[in-house]
């Protein structure tokens, strides 16, 4: 899953996955020890973030 920030914001904690941060561009993966998902299968993943309230699109792949 990955998404753009679109104004300065930034993760302070995520569970359930791993992250990379590039500028303002997020990837959040899986984690290893949630790495096997079956099909038709969901996971979930939650944060908490810094700055002023945004709702970025987002796209999974």
């Amino acid at each position: 899953m990955n998404w753009t920030w679109p104004g300065g914001q930034s993760i302070s904690s995520l569970w359930n996955g791993t992250q990379s941060v590039s500028g303002s561009s997020v990837t959040v993966r899986n984690a290893p020890y949630n790495g096997s998902i079956a099909a038709g299968s969901s996971t979930t993943f939650g944060f908490t973030a810094n700055g002023s309230a945004a709702t970025p699109s987002v796209t999974c792949s």
